[in-house]
């Protein structure tokens, strides 16, 4: 079957000396892998490297064969040049490690087509936006609906979360945020993309990122720690 589709990059391997094995996520059929041929090679038949950077927004068409192996691409170009994502060190250390965490929770063969907007819509407003410095707290916190962990708030007056349940308690154990950190996190789940930016220190963004990994780690068993994260904290230290 020929498909069309949109298509975000979530990573890319180079084989050999011009190929790069690349994995997306598509609109129309989700996680997909591609062998591209020639990605480093010159002239008329090679396919540009620089299409396949992490979170690149593409349009790609391929004939999909559905056997669970690497597909091809017949035509692929780009959806939507970011302006600032690869060129500013802060969006681009937010991209990188976004990136690794996309390719850690999205599973082969899931078409979720509300996912991928939701995430090509972020991705376009983290490009077009300067107060961008709680950008991956909000899109962590936000993919926690699509997977079906997202906290329940039902007793969020209580001043414990529990990670592991998912849910607030009156009560404190080994397995529960301490009242600062879960004072941080329901701040975090007031959040929206356009609200104020600065509500969080340095010391607020670092302790809310491990907790968000701590919580990823708990509810989804695909997901690893990025090896970007120390990056992303140092980034974001003041």
């Amino acid at each position: 079957m020929l498909i069309k589709t949109k298509a975000i990059v979530l990573s890319a391997l180079k084989y050999q000396e011009k190929s790069l094995v690349v994995r997306c996520l598509t609109r129309e059929v989700g996680v997909q892998t591609f062998f591209v041929r020639n990605a480093f090679a010159k002239g008329k038949s090679a396919q540009k490297n620089v299409y396949f950077q992490p979170l690149t927004n593409l349009d790609i068409e391929f004939l999909h064969k559905n056997k669970g192996g690497m597909e091809y691409l017949k035509e692929v170009r780009v959806g939507f040049i970011y302006q600032d994502i690869y060129y500013d060190f802060v969006k681009n250390s937010i991209a990188i490690f976004i990136s690794e965490v996309l390719h850690n929770i999205v599973s082969e063969q899931e078409r979720d087509e509300q996912l991928f907007d939701f995430i090509e819509v972020a991705l376009l407003w983290l490009d077009t936006h300067q107060e961008t410095a709680n950008f991956h707290l909000i899109l962590m916190k936000e993919l926690t609906k699509y997977f079906g962990f997202y906290p329940d708030t039902t007793e969020d007056k209580q001043y414990f979360f529990n990670w592991v349940e998912g849910e607030f308690s009156a009560t404190f154990d080994n397995r529960c945020f301490d009242a600062e950190e879960t004072y941080l996190f329901k701040k975090l789940l007031d959040l929206g993309f356009e609200d104020n930016q600065h509500v969080f220190t340095g010391r607020d963004r670092k302790v809310l990122l491990d907790l968000l990994i701590r919580y990823f780690e708990e509810h989804l068993s695909s997901f690893k720690k990025p090896k970007s994260l120390e990056v992303l904290k140092e980034v974001f230290s003041n």
